[in-house]
């Protein structure tokens, strides 16, 4: 069974849950943006994703990828799906028209590579980081370089990389040792080795944009000296950069995604920004990054959910317990209660996380077009606080959630011909880069909430409860403990500098469940209004009897490691 997108689920959240045609109507650049559109492009989209992409999972697994002498040949009808992709437009539907975009909404975008996502993860590592070097280019990038690249990278016709991980240089990119010699002509030569880089060397564009970190003669020590390069495959002649792939990773998944060793030997790159302000336009690429990988958390899931249930419902298995008349020996696996606990427990975990996903992808466009100043800086809040849970929590959910898909196939699951083993393979890296979910935490909590005493987070608190109107009470008083809990770190993290370390997981994972809480509420209260037979929703009660819970555990976890803190003398 290939992943088919579920257009009922996407739909029902953009128009009845987050209202996105009115928000996005209300935005100068989107006014023409209705409903109808929205429907028009997304359906396009799963047609395409469900045609084009979704079959090649299996042989890109199965096949991977392959390397021969510093050249990478991948699976069996990529290239030509991928060249299908850049062509029909789809890598340019939310950048700018005047770079050749298409001006559509990010929340599209998002809809688009979550789809992707689900249908083939190693398949969509080529694209997903385009949008991100289109931005960093876009912003930071001279004149001379925008114009021979920046459209180029728009609408996928080149594919790009980000090179920023050496082998003694993983999350603290301070340790990065790969020099940039300036040259008369402007230009600079780049020396090092980079490693783990997401198609560093392929088949599928002719050109490859590499944007590299690298630290300048006399620059700084540490992060502040970095400073950030662009180094295509092909120079402006048509002649090869000095650039080379080494090798490509044997690994645990994702084996339709070549992961490369590249070594630059005076490679011939161009400065992309201010000289050691590297970290500063990287990170526009990052953190467009970070909500890529969360959608691709989301992807991961569905897909996982769809085999699952699938199977459930045509596997038979003893008879389910409860008062029921059996006409077979036996029932499907779908009616007993262990299975459903499994499958509504991950359903609630899609559906809540699409609702707070895409709701950032709105708020992203909120942050840049919204005419009230006041709703811009609510938008930037939310966008601050919830990218790094979303990348967290919902990468973490695919992993463990679609290994608890897999225990519904029982032994069938550990075989390959199923394909949900692949999916629990794929899923694990997704905790590990662009930022590993520890450092997710650390952002959240020291760099995002510490900072500033709790105000940012308590003022987006005020938001959602606003926005529900204190119509949940139990999400209230989720609030409240919320609310408690960072005021009371606020204090402790003063006499033990090492605490928000220690907490800073479990503390992510407590704002996780209340958003996904918030979430669910304005689910429920979009279905009371608008389809009244469906609120009666297992995976709503499958929420709040195994998946909320974890609140109060987690609670438990920081305030014990606080109460420790504020006794110290």
């Amino acid at each position: 069974m290939n992943y088919q997108p579920c257009f009922e689920d996407i739909h029902f959240i953009l128009d009845d849950v987050l209202r996105a045609p009115a928000q996005l109507q209300a935005l100068a650049p989107f006014a023409d943006t209705d409903a109808a559109l929205l429907q028009q492009v997304l359906h396009e989209a799963g047609k395409f994703v469900a045609q084009e992409i979704a079959p090649l999972q299996q042989g890109g697994d199965e096949i991977g990828c392959r390397f021969d002498a510093g050249r990478v040949t991948t699976p069996p009808g990529f290239r030509q799906a991928y060249q299908a992709f850049w062509q029909a437009g789809w890598p340019a539907l939310a950048c700018a028209p005047q770079d050749g975009g298409q001006g559509l909404p990010t929340v599209l975008e998002a809809v688009l590579y979550e789809m992707l996502s689900g249908a083939n993860h190693g398949w969509t590592m080529a694209p997903g980081l385009l949008h991100g070097a289109y931005e960093c280019i876009r912003h930071h990038a001279s004149d001379e370089l925008k114009a021979r690249y920046l459209g180029k990278v728009a609408s996928g016709e080149w594919l790009a990389t980000m090179c920023l991980t050496e082998p003694q240089a993983g999350s603290d990119l301070g340790l990065v040792r790969t020099k940039a010699v300036a040259q008369k002509d402007g230009s600079y030569h780049i020396s090092g080795t980079k490693i783990f880089i997401s198609g560093g060397e392929h088949d599928l564009t002719d050109n490859i944009v590499h944007l590299v970190l690298a630290r300048l003669p006399e620059a700084p020590a540490g992060p502040k000296g970095l400073s950030l390069f662009l180094a295509p495959k092909l120079l402006p002649d048509g002649t090869r950069n000095a650039v080379h792939c080494e090798r490509i990773e044997e690994k645990m998944g994702l084996h339709g995604s070549p992961t490369c060793v590249m070594r630059f030997d005076e490679g011939t790159g161009w400065l992309v920004g201010e000289p050691n302000r590297g970290l500063a336009a990287m990170f526009v690429m990052m953190n467009a990054a970070r909500l890529h990988v969360g959608l691709q958390g989301l992807g991961l899931l569905e897909a996982a959910w769809q085999k699952a249930d699938a199977y459930s419902r045509e596997r038979r298995q003893m008879r389910a317990p409860g008062p029921r008349i059996h006409t077979e020996p036996a029932d499907p696996i779908a009616e007993h209660p262990a299975m459903r606990r499994i499958l509504d427990s991950q359903r609630a975990w899609i559906d809540g996380g699409r609702v707070l996903a895409y709701r950032t992808a709105l708020e992203l466009d909120l942050a840049k077009h919204h005419p009230d100043a006041a709703r811009r800086e609510a938008a930037q809040r939310w966008c601050g606080l919830v990218t790094p849970v979303l990348k967290a929590a919902l990468t973490e959910q695919a992993f463990h959630g679609a290994s608890a898909c897999l225990q519904v196939f029982g032994g069938h699951g550990y075989v390959r011909e199923w394909g949900i083993e692949q999916i629990v393979r794929d899923a694990r890296i997704t905790m590990i880069y662009e930022g590993t979910n520890e450092i997710q935490a650390i952002d959240l909590l020291v760099r995002k909430v510490l900072a500033d005493g709790g105000m940012g987070l308590a003022a987006l608190l005020d938001d959602l409860a606003q926005e529900t109107g204190g119509a949940d009470a139990s999400l209230g008083a989720r609030c409240d403990r919320l609310r408690e809990l960072t005021r009371t770190l606020v204090q402790a993290a003063k006499r033990d500098s090492t605490l928000p370390y220690w907490v800073a997981d479990d503390y992510l994972r407590a704002v996780a469940l209340t958003l996904l809480d918030w979430a669910w509420t304005r689910i429920e209260a979009s279905l009371a209004a608008t389809t009244p037979e469906r609120t009666a929703r297992w995976q709503a009660q499958a929420l709040r009897n195994w998946v909320l819970p974890e609140f109060d555990m987690r609670v438990q976890i920081v305030l014990a490691r606080c109460s420790h803190a504020l006794e110290l003398v």
